[in-house]
């Protein structure tokens, strides 16, 4: 009789141990599809600059400037949490397009460099090269000039003066944000973490470089310093008229 016992009682043990790691395997597969899923929320919703690009002035010294609307289409692949995208012609009659996309998840950024995305819209690259420029402020721009031309019938050249900016940093190394690092989602929605591309392009090297030394410091504004700070925010922000 006690052997019969301690059968049921071991076989009773058993099903009490497989019932519980059946319930935590449940459990663990509820929860792991939770996190999946406000994970991916959280990575697929827009990180918001203080200030919208949209914001960022129409007449910049003797240039002024018209937007150039993005397509849905294309602005669901490149995945930017906000853009600058504008036409600006100044009084000689000289043109640039401005093209600044913001993205807090740097990792999306690599698939949509000059190099990438202008020969997969048919131009052919012919070269690129780095430069520095200072802007009107006395930055130094590290920056890449790169040339592209359009064969065919209809012939066309373009030159574009591009950088980035990092954290808060201007450069003109791409690995800088290559890295696994970057690949991590963004979930707490940290707008210091970021990477913007800065394209200037027109027909010729000259405007392209001039529009960079022109735009850059009222540029730099818009976006978080290495400390976080947007300064256009703070520049912006209502006077209370209350003293501290």
């Amino acid at each position: 009789m006690p052997d019969i016992r301690n059968k049921i009682s071991l076989k009773s043990g058993y099903i009490w141990v497989w019932t519980l790691t059946l319930v935590l395997l449940v459990l663990s597969g509820v929860i792991y599809r939770v996190l999946r899923d406000y994970n991916q929320a959280h990575a697929n919703s827009p990180i918001n600059l203080p200030v919208p690009l949209s914001q960022f002035p129409m007449v910049v010294g003797d240039w002024t400037g018209r937007d150039i609307p993005i397509p849905e289409n294309i602005q669901r692949v490149a995945k930017n949490d906000d853009y600058l995208s504008r036409l600006y012609i100044n009084k000689s009659n000289k043109w640039v397009n401005l093209y600044v996309p913001y993205t807090a998840r740097p990792r999306t950024m690599l698939g949509h460099r000059p190099q990438e995305c202008y020969p997969a819209n048919g131009w052919i690259h012919d070269s690129t090269e780095h430069n520095v420029l200072t802007s009107k402020g006395g930055l130094r721009i590290p920056s890449l000039i790169h040339r592209f031309h359009k064969p065919g019938p209809n012939y066309e050249e373009i030159v574009i003066v591009n950088f980035y900016i990092v954290n808060g940093h201007i450069t003109d190394d791409e690995s800088v944000f290559s890295g696994i690092g970057w690949r991590t989602p963004n979930l707490e929605g940290n707008i210091a973490r970021y990477v913007t591309q800065v394209q200037f392009s027109s027909l010729l090297k000259h405007t392209s470089q001039m529009a960079a030394e022109d735009f850059t410091d009222l540029l730099l504004e818009y976006f978080p310093d290495p400390n976080g700070i947007v300064r256009i925010a703070q520049i912006n922000k209502p006077n209370t008229g209350i003293s501290p």
